[in-house]
């Protein structure tokens, strides 16, 4: 009986577990949803924010390649208080956004990157 007990115990946590970590995964994706759709509001008039495809601005520089010049983690300041960048002549309009939508939006761009 105590073993029985022991490992009702066991698959009761273990379901417990996997129960929370798909909660987490599915926050995970809305999280990572809801920065592509920041992208594509703030950033897709002169960026590719997607996977593949070019820059609407030749000089603006596509964001799965952004890894490639400096770590994404960087970006978390910028974002936060106010990013403003100029590409070759074209000045990049000004934004900032509030912790939530930084956290978001690093989690697409972390998503898509290509090395």
């Amino acid at each position: 009986m105590v073993r029985f007990a022991f490992f009702a115990l066991a698959v009761s946590s273990a379901l417990a577990a996997l129960s929370a970590s798909g909660s987490a995964m599915a926050a995970g994706k809305d999280v990572v949803k809801a920065g592509a759709a920041i992208a594509t509001t703030n950033c897709g008039r002169c960026h590719a924010v997607g996977r593949a495809g070019d820059s609407p601005n030749p000089k603006s520089p596509p964001f799965r390649y952004l890894a490639r010049k400096y770590p994404l983690s960087n970006l978390e300041e910028a974002l936060g208080e106010g990013i403003v960048v100029g590409h070759e002549g074209l000045e990049m309009p000004q934004f900032q956004f509030d912790a939530k939508q930084v956290e978001a939006l690093l989690a697409y761009l972390a998503s898509i990157q290509k090395r």
